[in-house]
């Protein structure tokens, strides 16, 4: 009898920490051996000139999720964790929107009908939280963390979807009190809205408009509120798709004054500039995200901050909206900028573009290759004991990539429900060719192994706050504030 279900031999090993050649041994899904020479596999992998590294945990993606308007995307559970899959992923974390009105235990049993009968990938979620009522804050999300959902999202901007100040901060201190970590998109409402208003009002509606309707100073100027609010209340938060220079060094002083501060950035901002909105008619409309575009210099010092770890997560922020009356063109064939669906698709090539333009470049190591788009989020979103590492004792999640594997993006070789990529035409060198979840075959030789709804709901853990010894102000401190209990 075989001593492991599966073996894979003679490929390179990359954690976030290390580099190191050896055989994998996995065992009832999980990896239970790490040795040269190992034999007795009932299946193998040659990997002899490949590299063996963690799956990666897509942390930012919106699958089968209505916007605050009713759009849908265009990706189901199964689309969108397949088309993870094809991209090196092995688990993923999409968002469960709290809209206006609705209990958060309805939102949850949403999201599991939708998920459980068909991620191909492990899956857990972050909730969406618009409307933090009494009975949301000390009933509802208590109960979600239990569930081992320990992460919500909350805006700083968008009419139906933004949480005041007062809000924020009560959000803040649940999360504090149930070990959640809070993420944020850090726009601010007023800003973008005086610039969209003037901007319309004098016929500027063209979808290269959009990018100058949300300043850079309207992102950092709510990364240094957010950074406010949270550090006051001792809270961590994590500020999604920062775009500017100057947010990620608000975010990196924050951090180094010892705050519980995180920041991410993604592809579009990476290897896209605000020019792609610049094109005839309504093409343009592809390129709509918010934040938006901004400028090369802009791409060149977020490198800088990746490698400095500024950012701790890079994340594709997978927003499908088809180009058609479903998506980008639902309020007709040439709508103004402010009526464009924002978001574009990008879970499939997340990885591959950073191995392509970072390792294959130089521009950054393996290791923080795994650690930017495996282990970080391991580390923030609970997961770390099982997931995001290559170690005995761990998950078999496990992307094989040939490094030197070219490959044209188009449209019609990624594998969601798009009909569009924005990263058409590029030409990349390095690729995962094999994919597994749990030490089972996901993806191997461009084709999908695994059965529709395969995939398992994560438990995750409480956020891990070690190594942070933020100051407490002294309006929060009894010795300072004649005796007042806040916390």
């Amino acid at each position: 009898m075989a001593e492991f279900d599966l073996v894979i031999r003679g490929g390179t090993i990359a954690t976030a920490t290390d580099t190191f050649t050896s055989d994998i041994g996995i065992r009832d899904g999980r990896i239970a051996a790490l040795a040269l020479g190992l034999e007795g596999g009932f299946k193998t992998i040659d990997a002899t000139g490949k590299f063996v590294l963690p799956g990666g945990i897509e942390t930012h993606c919106h699958i089968a999720q209505e916007s605050a308007t009713g759009a849908m995307t265009a990706d189901d559970y199964y689309s969108g964790s397949v088309s993870a899959a094809f991209g090196g992923n092995s688990t993923i974390v999409p968002f469960a929107a709290q809209h206006r009105g609705q209990t958060i235990k309805d939102v949850i049993r949403t999201y599991d009908d939708r998920a459980a009968p068909n991620s191909v990938l492990d899956y857990s979620y972050h909730l969406i939280v618009s409307d933090p009522t009494e009975e949301v804050l000390r009933e509802e999300l208590p109960m979600a963390f239990e569930r081992g959902i320990t992460s919500f999202k909350v805006f700083m901007t968008y009419d139906k979807m933004i949480v005041s100040d007062e809000h924020m901060l009560d959000i803040l201190v649940t999360a504090r009190e149930n070990g959640a970590l809070t993420m944020v998109h850090a726009e601010n409402n007023a800003l973008i809205k005086w610039m969209v208003d003037r901007l319309i009002a004098r016929g500027y509606d063209a979808p290269k408009y959009h990018a100058v309707s949300h300043p850079a100073s309207a992102e950092v100027e709510a990364i240094q509120r957010g950074i406010a609010l949270a550090s006051f209340v001792e809270a961590p938060l994590l500020f999604v798709h920062v775009s500017t220079d100057a947010g990620a060094r608000a975010i990196a002083e924050a951090r180094m004054n010892g705050q519980m501060i995180f920041g991410e950035t993604c592809p579009q901002y990476m290897f896209l500039t605000a020019d792609n909105l610049d094109i005839p008619g309504t093409e343009g409309t592809k390129f709509c995200c918010s934040p938006p575009l901004r400028d090369k210099a802009t791409q060149d010092v977020l490198w800088r901050h990746l490698n400095a770890g500024t950012l701790q997560l890079y994340s594709s922020d997978h927003a499908p909206y088809r180009y058609d009356e479903t998506g980008k063109l639902s309020n007709g064939p040439n709508p103004p900028f402010n009526k464009v669906a924002n978001g574009m698709p990008g879970i499939e090539l997340r990885a591959p573009l950073l191995f392509s333009e970072g390792v294959a470049t130089g521009r950054i190591s393996l290791n923080t290759f795994v650690a930017l788009t495996a282990s970080n989020a391991a580390r923030l979103f609970g997961m770390s004991e099982r997931k995001g590492s290559i170690a005995i004792g761990m998950d078999a999640d496990i992307a094989i990539w040939d490094p030197e594997k070219k490959t044209q993006v188009t449209a019609t070789g990624m594998h969601d429900n798009m009909d569009y990529t924005p990263f058409e035409g590029m030409e990349l060198t390095g690729w995962p060719v094999t994919v597994l979840n749990r030490g089972n075959i996901i993806v191997d030789g461009g084709a999908l192994k695994a059965e529709r709804g395969a995939g398992q709901f994560i438990k995750r853990l409480p956020f891990d706050a070690t190594g942070f010894l933020p100051t407490r102000a002294p309006e929060m401190t009894q010795a300072t504030n004649f005796g007042a209990k806040l916390f």
